[in-house]
């Protein structure tokens, strides 16, 4: 009898726990960490065109060229390793329209973008 009761603590006990902290897995990276960090997030930090907040995060605007499109999706794939809290999608509007990458996730991803992903938004 006391082997179900234990489960159902144990499952209430998982459900109502808290969501883990926001850390970035820089280690997810090795070896492409310094590509990342220092080459192409500098490197679109400056092609950003446009940047729409959302409920839940935010939506940054790129050129459609073919060099910024890998270089987006490159970025993506390991911002997608270092940081598993965030939901990422890329998207490519229709007839040679922008490229978006839009971050967002759980309560307090997006106060997070903010603060880390400062140089990105215009002073």
């Amino acid at each position: 009898m006391k082997k179900p009761l234990l489960l159902a603590v144990a499952a209430v006990s998982l459900l109502g726990a808290a969501p883990p902290p926001f850390a970035c897995d820089r280690a997810a990276l090795s070896p492409e960490r310094k590509r990342h960090f220092d080459e192409l997030g500098p490197l679109l930090r400056t092609l950003v065109r446009q940047i729409r907040e959302l409920s839940d995060g935010y939506e940054f605007q790129f050129p459609d060229d073919t060099a910024s499109l890998q270089r987006i999706a490159e970025w993506t794939l390991g911002e997608h390793r270092c940081c598993p809290f965030f939901d990422i999608d890329l998207r490519l509007d229709r007839e040679g329209g922008a490229s978006w990458i839009r971050l967002t996730g759980r309560r307090g991803t997006k106060e997070f973008i903010r603060a880390g992903f400062k140089p990105w938004f215009p002073q």
